[in-house]
C-alpha cells in the first residue's frame, strides 16, 4: 500500500533527531515534520485544533486534555524524562535555607500545568509534607488546554524571566527545566537533590515521564495502520537511542503499555490532587484506545 504522509511534532532530543534524518524508515507512513521552537509551542495548537496528525505532548498537558474531552489518543511512547529536584532553585542570597520554609513563599513557574512544576510539588509533598495550596504559585502563562482553571493560589501575575524575578525578590524559588542557569548564583532547594531522585527512581522503577506522544483521533479513524507504523517508528528509534546508554539513565524511556500503566496512575493521582484533573483518571482510560490500535492486525494491501 502506499505510504500515508502525517504531520508530526517532535523536538529535537535524540528520538525526534534520529526519525528526522530519515534513519530509521517505515513503507506505510512517512513523518513530515513541523519546525516549532521550542516543543510546547505546539500543545496548544495540538489540544485546541489538532493541527497536528502526531504531536509530543506534555504529560499533564495529554492527561488534561482527555479529561476534558478533547480528541486526542496517547501512543505509549516517552520521549522525555528526567530527574526534577535539582529544578526547584532559589537565589543564592535568600534567606530560604530548608524546603520546608517554603510554605506561604512565593515559587515562580512558567505555567501551573507545566510537567515539571506538577512533579516538584509532588516531591514536595513526598519528602518534606508540603502540599501544593500550602504556597503560591507565580505564573506566567495560561494553560494550553483552555477548560483548565487554576486554583486559588495560582496567580498568574509574573512578567519577564524567572531568574530576574529571583534577583529582584518577586519570588522566592523558581521551577525551570531544561533552561536551568549556570554559575552559582542560584542553588537548588532540594537537599541533596540527586541523592533523593536516585532513591525515588529504586523506589518507583521509572524516571518521571515529561512528554509522551499523542495522535489526533480523526487521524487515528481514518489511517491507523499509519499511525501503527508510525509507533513502530518511535519505538525502533528509542530502542536505538538507548541501547547504548548507562543503565537508570532518565533519558532511557520505557514505552509500552505495560511499562506506562504504573506511571500514569501514579501521575494522574498526582494531577488530581493538585487540582489539575476535573475528575480522576486512570491508566486504563488512558491507554485503552492505543491497546485496542496496537492489537489489531495491520490491513494487507
Amino acid at each position: 500500500m502506499p505510504d500515508t504522509h502525517l504531520r508530526t511534532a517532535l523536538d529535537t532530543h535524540p528520538i525526534g533527531t534520529l526519525l528526522r534524518t530519515g534513519t530509521l524508515t517505515h513503507p506505510d507512513v512517512t513523518l513530515d515534520f513541523a519546525d516549532v521552537t521550542p516543543i510546547h509551542h505546539a500543545f496548544a495548537p495540538m489540544v485546541r485544533t489538532q493541527t497536528y496528525d502526531l504531536s509530543e505532548l506534555a504529560v499533564v498537558t495529554a492527561l488534561q486534555a482527555i479529561a476534558h474531552g478533547h480528541p486526542l489518543t496517547l501512543l505509549p511512547v516517552v520521549v522525555a524524562a528526567r530527574f526534577q529536584r535539582k529544578c526547584l532553585i532559589t537565589h543564592r542570597d535568600h534567606p530560604l535555607t530548608h524546603p520546608t520554609q517554603l510554605r506561604g513563599l512565593r515559587i515562580g513557574v512558567r505555567s501551573y500545568t507545566q510537567t515539571t512544576g506538577m512533579w516538584i510539588r509532588s516531591h514536595l509533598t513526598e519528602d518534606y509534607g508540603i502540599t501544593a495550596e500550602e504556597s503560591h504559585w507565580i505564573t506566567q502563562d495560561e494553560a494550553h488546554v483552555p477548560e483548565h482553571h487554576d486554583p486559588p493560589y495560582v496567580h498568574r501575575t509574573l512578567t519577564g524571566s524567572l531568574t530576574d524575578a529571583l534577583r529582584n525578590g518577586t519570588i522566592d524559588a523558581a521551577v525551570l527545566g531544561n533552561d536551568l542557569p549556570e554559575g552559582d548564583e542560584f542553588r537548588p532547594v532540594f537537599d541533596h537533590p540527586t541523592e533523593r531522585d536516585h532513591t525515588w527512581y529504586t523506589t518507583h522503577g521509572y524516571a518521571p515521564v515529561n512528554h509522551l506522544v499523542a495522535v489526533a483521533n480523526t487521524t487515528l479513524h481514518h489511517h491507523p495502520d499509519a499511525v501503527r507504523a508510525a509507533y513502530t517508528l518511535l519505538t525502533r528509534a528509542e530502542h536505538d537511542t538507548t541501547t547504548h546508554q548507562p543503565p537508570h539513565t532518565p533519558h532511557l524511556t520505557r514505552s509500552g503499555i505495560d511499562h506506562l500503566t504504573t506511571p500514569l496512575n501514579e501521575i494522574a493521582d498526582a494531577c488530581h490532587a493538585q487540582g489539575l484533573l476535573p475528575r480522576r483518571l486512570t491508566a486504563d482510560e488512558l491507554l485503552t484506545p492505543a491497546h485496542q490500535l496496537l492489537d489489531t492486525t495491520p490491513a494487507t494491501s
